[in-house]
């Protein structure tokens, strides 16, 4: 299964903002977005500077949110133009469907159940065959769910030192409105699909439509 495996930090620097892709690193002072707050490469610095930024193309906008949302959920170009072509197919606003579907991907509901500390992690810990969905082994990360799901952790895993501690360190994050979850049992449910208004709000969909609409 492809994945990329550079560098996380250089891919906050290339889109100017943090995207949280290391977990608690990322709130700390080793975060290179803090210490290098500009692009990667030769040209990093004088963009940063307003040397390049002010030329921005349209094609460009429309690029680097398309990048941006395809790093913030850990996916390659291929499946994430898969992603849209599904989107396009169904009813409603195709931006919306794209962001939606993300959302409900096995590895991102773990995270946003707060069991893994990033999206990588939660990765990780799903392709270890760790979790279940509906009482059935998923060790699938794109496994989309829907609405009813239950998602929990198996027996074996239970015994581990990772999840024994997951619960409380769970609770110092939050868990998103649209799942419901039960610590005590490290279960969870998919209540509902996500509203625009309860996904990452600097995600701009609207220009990815536009990328690849062209």
């Amino acid at each position: 299964m492809a994945k990329y495996t550079g560098p996380a930090c250089k891919l906050c620097r290339r889109e100017g903002e943090k995207m949280f892709l290391k977990g608690a690193r990322c709130y700390s002072p080793k975060c290179a977005f803090e210490r290098r707050g500009f692009a990667p490469g030769q040209h990093g610095r004088m963009a940063k500077a307003g040397g390049r930024s002010d030329r921005e193309s349209d094609y460009a906008r429309q690029l680097r949110a398309k990048q941006k949302a395809r790093r913030t959920y850990g996916i390659l170009e291929r499946q994430f133009r898969r992603y849209f072509g599904v989107a396009r197919r169904l009813r409603g606003m195709t931006g919306l469907n794209l962001l939606q579907t993300l959302e409900l991907r096995l590895d991102n509901v773990v995270y946003r159940m707060g069991l893994a500390e990033n999206r990588a992690q939660a990765r990780q810990l799903v392709n270890h065959g760790h979790f279940t969905v509906n009482g059935h082994k998923a060790d699938i990360p794109s496994m989309i769910l829907r609405q009813g799901d239950v998602i929990a952790v198996s027996e074996t895993a239970r015994h581990t030192t990772f999840f024994k501690e997951a619960a409380d360190l769970a609770e110092k994050r939050m868990c998103a409105s649209w799942l419901d979850r039960d610590l005590k049992g490290l279960t969870g449910r998919v209540l509902r699909v996500p509203e625009r208004a309860e996904i990452d709000g600097n995600l701009n969909e609207q220009l990815i439509v536009e990328y690849y609409s062209r």
